[in-house]
């Protein structure tokens, strides 16, 4: 499982998935399909991410498959800017078909 903020054209979403990378064909195929056709990747330590989030975040994990599948956690960019520091970001992954 990974946990991220993906930065799209309307703002920073917090994002759990169980694909392997956020460049997976079919990760990108999901995210177009909701409208998001290019974006920036960043992945956080997903203990961090479940600490953070708590209840929300075993809720949320509930509802997603062990295989092939996404969640946003978090769509409130502020909230998300709150939870995590720049140093808490692995390095960007930029994608743009």
């Amino acid at each position: 499982m990974k946990a991220g903020i993906v930065f799209t054209g309307t703002g920073p979403i917090l994002i759990l998935t169980s694909y392997e990378s956020f460049t997976d064909k079919k990760f990108v195929e999901k995210l177009s399909a909701k409208g998001i056709k290019k974006f920036i990747a960043y992945e956080l330590p997903f203990d961090k991410v479940k600490e953070k989030y708590g209840v929300h975040f075993s809720v949320v994990m509930g509802d997603l498959s062990e295989t092939d599948d996404l969640r946003v956690l978090d769509y409130n960019g502020h909230h998300i800017f709150l939870n995590f520091s720049f140093a808490d970001m692995g390095n960007p992954i930029h994608y743009e078909p």
